[in-house]
């Protein structure tokens, strides 16, 4: 298993010397099994999840005439939450590398669009860049902290996955077509075909707890997408920022939005394959999700170190 942080190697070692007494096959088993995907999920959302809060408690409780601007305090508490993070030793510096990476390209983005008018924000504040406040970068910075620890908290591994210098130039097709769309051809159903035919025969394995699981990679973009897209429906609900369709009063965000997402998430991945390259499934037979390979509770906590 990839190297966890300090914190992690110790909420695993408690963990599974507590799952340890659990079956391992039936219905508990699998239960059991279910119950950690969905808290090893929580644990890799903790800085998407906590900007959320943050967005949600400023949109229902910030004072109106406070004298720091609202936008301001997101930024603040976007910084502070980041600085928990690794102060706490929650992310690694490596991991923040690329977290910093996302936050960056997503400002580029966020600096064209405003301008264009996809989206905008309130006009206040002073940490900002143009129209752009700063807070909005570390929202793509919660999808970079989410790939990463994921890829670790559950081992992924990656059977047929493609060549990184072709995945690469699809990614760099990807991000140009949201800034050349507004001008030329909007080119995302092509591009949407081309990753089918790129990502379609890549399978990924992960981990859970005793057993390993596949998906096809394609099935977990599209979950991931849909994921971030309930996700923006509750940070426009908040006010950090407004379609244009939106102005006149608030309303779910289209379906259609889940195409870019989609697409957004292949960037993603590719940003994190560059920091861990993509691993194939052990030759031990461990990936089939059998369920047959458990070893001894010790032998996967030694792991973690």
């Amino acid at each position: 298993m990839r190297s966890s942080t300090p914190v992690e190697q110790r909420i695993d070692e408690s963990a599974r010397r507590f799952l340890a007494t659990s079956p391992a096959n039936g219905a508990k088993a699998r239960i059991t099994e279910f119950l950690v995907f969905g808290l090893k999920q929580g644990w890799a959302c903790i800085f998407g999840a906590s900007l959320l809060a943050v967005l949600m408690a400023a949109r229902l409780w910030y004072p109106d005439g406070a004298g720091l601007a609202r936008n301001d305090f997101l930024t603040i508490a976007a910084i502070v939450i980041q600085v928990l993070m690794v102060a706490f030793r929650l992310e690694t510096l490596k991991e923040l590398r690329v977290i910093v990476l996302f936050h960056l390209v997503g400002t580029c983005m966020e600096l064209f669009k405003t301008d264009v008018g996809s989206w905008s924000y309130e006009a206040e504040g002073v940490l900002r860049i143009g129209a752009v406040p700063l807070f909005s970068g570390f929202m793509y910075a919660a999808v970079g902290s989410y790939m990463v620890r994921v890829y670790r908290l559950f081992d992924l591994r990656f059977a047929n996955y493609p060549r990184r210098w072709i995945t690469a130039i699809l990614a760099a097709a990807i991000y140009v077509n949201f800034f050349s769309h507004h001008y030329i051809w909007d080119l995302r159903w092509v591009l949407l075909a081309a990753v089918v035919v790129v990502f379609g025969r890549c399978v990924m394995h992960f981990r859970v707890f005793r057993r390993r699981f596949r998906m096809p990679l394609v099935v977990s973009f599209l979950l991931v997408a849909l994921f971030i897209w309930i996700a923006e429906n509750i940070a426009t609900w908040s006010g950090a920022w407004l379609y244009p369709s939106q102005m006149a009063g608030w309303h779910p965000v289209g379906l259609e939005k889940l195409v870019a997402w989609f697409l957004l998430m292949i960037i993603s991945v590719v940003l994190v394959a560059w920091v861990y390259k993509p691993a194939p499934p052990d030759a031990d037979g461990d990936a089939d999700g059998d369920g047959d390979h458990n070893p001894p509770v010790e032998a996967q906590a030694s792991s973690t170190r």
